[in-house]
């Protein structure tokens, strides 16, 4: 059982009376008919992969949450892919299925799902789904909430719903799939899904582009963005020192000189002509004096290397020490003056914080971690120093990982009490008796 009472992180261990691993939605609905008969807690959980501590029971009894034993109940064996449709460009799939084996699947059918981040070759379809997973393709192509067209899962008092059709219009009604989506496995379990196609890119092309700050990163997004338009499918801004860390834990040679900052630029498109687009777009932006360095992808092979260098980064940290993460994001426009002023009020805590700062610059969507162990400062404080500057600037202290254990105090303290009441009243209707993740997401009252 071990493995299911971990995160990923290994920052949470919970204890389980057992770990129930159904195979179809026939069997996930007897599971939970029968911890509602006998008072058991379930904790749904896909490829275990999440970095909020959303799919890991609780450690104990702790009374102010919950008293009841706890069931872990894995999706893994739920992982069938049900019907590829080229025409109407729909994916339906098991909650248990792998996102890269779905991912491989569609492009089989000449169809592309774009949905990418460093733990899809582990993450399920139905953990990206509780979380509303985001990743790398979000700038160009949204959340996984744009790409749901349908969900089927088991609620509380054991009915089964599903929306299994593949609209693309339905207004019949609440559309109340997008409930579960981002819920975390609070108000019900995901047995399986449709999800949105689109056509498979004909080419693709990619850079690294060594800048001198922040501001240079955004100028050179609104340039790409006016001479590529919505080709430019990710934009990652990674630190120096971020990528420093990845090339010392990899041991492979950096594609950059020694940079403050830098960029992972990925176009992708079928209407021709995209490389030398993307080469004219890079030169001209050389030339305004915009970027100090450029590593050009001259391969399939090559961009692989390249996107291993940002996927790594999540790998490379936990490697070195443990660090306080913030999975925030903010205005894209702001989000220069927000590393500016984040930094000098982490600096009001003592010197020695190291900050491995890197995200997805189009979106507005940052993962700003700092180790502070090392110079004997609390995570606590350095968290909510972060959260509080997030906070002015009228961000989210979760943009794609979700809220789980990790930031359920924060959520709690930094929330809107009416938005919290609202949060609660529809746990309370589709969950009366808090059968589904006790203790995650929602702050106790």
């Amino acid at each position: 059982m071990a493995p299911y009472l971990t995160d990923w992180r290994g920052r949470y261990r919970g204890e389980a009376a057992c770990v129930a691993r159904p195979a179809s939605t026939r069997e996930v609905r007897a599971t939970v008919q029968w911890a509602g008969v006998h008072r058991v807690a379930i904790v749904p959980q896909g490829g275990n992969t999440g970095l909020a501590g959303g799919a890991t029971p609780n450690a104990g009894t702790r009374a102010s949450v919950d008293t009841r034993p706890q069931v872990v109940l894995s999706l893994n064996r739920m992982d069938a892919v049900r019907n590829v449709d080229r025409i109407g460009m729909t994916l339906e799939v098991e909650a248990g299925c792998i996102v890269e084996h779905a991912k491989k699947v569609a492009a089989r059918a000449g169809r592309y799902l774009p949905i990418s981040f460093g733990a899809q070759g582990s993450a399920t379809v139905g953990g990206m789904i509780s979380t509303n997973a985001g990743g790398s393709n979000a700038l160009r192509h949204g959340t996984v909430r744009q790409f749901v067209l349908g969900v089927e899962a088991v609620l509380a008092d054991g009915s089964v719903v599903g929306e299994l059709g593949g609209l693309r219009k339905d207004n019949a009604g609440w559309d109340w799939k997008q409930l579960f989506i981002g819920s975390e496995g609070t108000l019900g379990v995901v047995t399986a899904a449709v999800l949105r196609l689109l056509p498979l890119p004909s080419e693709r092309a990619l850079a690294f582009v060594a800048l001198e700050s922040p501001e240079a990163a955004l100028a050179l997004l609104e340039r790409f963005q006016d001479q590529m338009g919505d080709a430019v499918t990710a934009f990652e801004l990674m630190s120096g020192p971020t990528l420093d860390l990845v090339i010392r834990h990899l041991g492979a040679p950096s594609p950059l000189n020694p940079t403050p900052w830098c960029v992972l630029i990925e176009v992708a498109d079928s209407a021709g002509d995209l490389r030398r687009r993307f080469e004219a777009a890079l030169a001209a932006a050389a030339e305004h004096g915009s970027i100090e360095d450029t590593a050009l992808a001259e391969s399939t092979e090559h961009a692989r290397r390249f996107w291993t260098l940002r996927e790594s980064i999540a790998e490379a940290e936990r490697r070195q020490q443990p660090s306080a993460k913030h999975d925030v994001s903010v205005p894209v426009t702001r989000v220069p003056a927000f590393l500016r002023e984040v930094e000098t009020a982490l600096a009001q805590l003592g010197p020695g914080l190291q900050i491995i700062a890197f995200g997805h610059l189009g979106d507005g969507n940052l993962h700003y971690n700092v180790a502070g162990q090392a110079a004997g400062i609390a995570d606590a404080d350095i968290t909510r120093v972060v959260h509080d500057v997030v906070a002015g600037f009228g961000g989210s202290i979760s943009a794609e990982h979700g809220i789980g254990q990790y930031r359920i105090a924060e959520l709690g303290r930094l929330k809107p009490v009416a938005e919290l009441a609202l949060l609660r009243r529809l746990k309370c209707a589709l969950d009366p008796d808090e059968l589904f993740n006790p203790g995650k997401v929602l702050p106790e009252p």
